[in-house]
């Protein structure tokens, strides 16, 4: 009997997709998805929120369709399925890094990302490009046995 293993995660794009290209023809499109729990402290009464991040890759065979790449955007609310997995490696200071990772086999998007202006020297409103700003997304250290 065949077993299935398959996620669904409801979140926001942490930073616009990123494309990469692997070998054997094969285009990995990466972003990170930030998935917030919401709760109230029972003894305090306080809000509460836990933020898990999650990286996620869409697979892409070499001259498939790459119009998602349009709409994965920072800010976006998506909701992914996908078959989830746990990586760790080493760092450079010897420290050993983990993260959750999805690779996507649907993607739908329930809120496009708005468009941020801010105002610059003139008062005149510029698109401000301001991206996430945490350095651990910037490396998703895939190897041939994440696909």
């Amino acid at each position: 009997m065949a077993t299935v293993f398959e996620t669904r995660l409801i979140g926001n794009i942490g930073r616009d997709a990123v494309i990469k290209q692997m070998e054997r023809g094969v285009t990995a499109i990466n972003f990170p998805v930030a998935h917030n729990k919401n709760w109230k402290d029972k003894k305090s009464g306080e809000s509460k929120t836990k933020t898990t991040w999650v990286n996620c890759t869409i697979w892409k065979k070499d001259g498939s369709n790459m119009r998602v790449l349009d709409f994965l955007k920072k800010g976006a609310l998506v909701e992914l399925i996908g078959t989830p997995f746990a990586k760790a490696y080493l760092q450079e200071d010897n420290s050993i890094r983990t993260e959750i990772r999805l690779n996507v086999s649907k993607t739908n998007i329930l809120r496009p990302a708005k468009k941020q202006y801010c105002e610059d020297e003139n008062g005149d409103d510029v698109l401000d490009n301001d991206e996430y700003d945490d350095d651990s997304f910037d490396d998703f250290t895939l190897s041939e046995d994440d696909f």
